[in-house]
């Protein structure tokens, strides 16, 4: 099952990182998928931070970087995979 747990609000092309404003919480572990038009991949959540500090997990409402497998854009939607 997959669930909409937010959009990227800002990619850094160089660092592969997404910048992610979350309705939904997140953690790592968490296998995600980040669609944008015709292009979308999965991944396993492997590296998070907050305000440039490393973090395990967050909440619905904030914005965090997490590190991508794929390049992606602004404006990708980013869903969680459940069971």
């Amino acid at each position: 099952m997959e669930k909409d747990i937010g959009k990227v609000v800002h990619y850094f092309d160089k660092a592969g990182v997404a910048v992610i404003r979350l309705t939904d919480g997140l953690a790592l572990g968490d296998m995600i998928k980040v669609r944008k038009g015709e292009s979308e991949f999965t991944q396993t959540v492997e590296s998070m931070q907050v305000e440039h500090k490393p973090v395990t997990s967050v909440k619905a409402g904030e914005e965090v970087a997490v590190k991508l497998s794929q390049k992606t854009k602004q404006g990708g939607v980013v869903l969680k995979i459940e069971g």
